[in-house]
């Protein structure tokens, strides 16, 4: 069962979640573009979201600043998320500017502020749920671009929640999390984006 749950937390780990918006907003937009267009956002996004940040914990691990991919220490998870921040700011400024594309420019806004509100909290030694926080912001993400294009995706959310709740239960069953770090992990997350939907819905 252990195992089970280890997968879990690897499969809906929060450096995938913004490739994870990226490839869900060029689903669901009814806005045409190429796939060069395409490819040339993903591309850096992955690299800049996931490819850096494994070889980044290779580093800190082998410097001996974090034990775990999953960090369970509140000194271990402020190094990813520091590296986290630096990243989101190169790609919002970089890769997807304000006149690029707005919903995925606020997406990465969103995340930023919900990732730099778990570091804040960690100075008062509160391990809010990344995980968490990461299924939170994807959410909310997906549920407004929804609304915004008028496209039904009742199917995906109901699934989406489901995992989200399994993940929940995976932090929760390995004793990453504490209830209250769970509840308010998804909270930053769904929050931070609800803040920046005005500025584009």
């Amino acid at each position: 069962m252990r195992g089970f749950h280890l997968f879990i937390s690897y499969l809906f780990h929060p450096i995938l979640i913004p490739i994870a918006g990226t490839l869900a907003y060029f689903l669901i937009t009814p806005k045409y573009s190429t796939s060069a267009f395409q490819s040339g956002t993903v591309l850096p996004i992955f690299i800049l979201t996931v490819i850096i940040p494994i070889i980044s914990f290779l580093i800190l691990k082998n410097l001996g600043l974090v034990h775990s991919v999953l960090v369970p220490t509140v000194k271990e998870r402020k190094y990813p998320l520091y590296i986290g921040i630096v990243l989101l700011l190169m790609i919002i400024y970089k890769v997807i500017p304000n006149n690029f594309t707005a919903e995925l420019h606020f997406y990465f806004i969103g995340l930023v502020i919900g990732t730099f509100t778990c570091l804040a909290l960690l100075l008062f030694k509160f391990k809010s749920s990344i995980h968490l926080m990461g299924m939170g912001s994807l959410f909310m993400f997906l549920v407004s671009l929804s609304i915004h294009f008028e496209i039904n995706i009742t199917l995906a959310l109901s699934l989406f929640i489901l995992a989200t709740g399994v993940v929940a239960s995976s932090r929760l069953y390995l004793r990453a999390h504490q209830k209250p770090e769970i509840i308010i992990g998804f909270c930053i997350g769904s929050i931070s984006q609800l803040l920046l939907v005005q500025f584009w819905l």
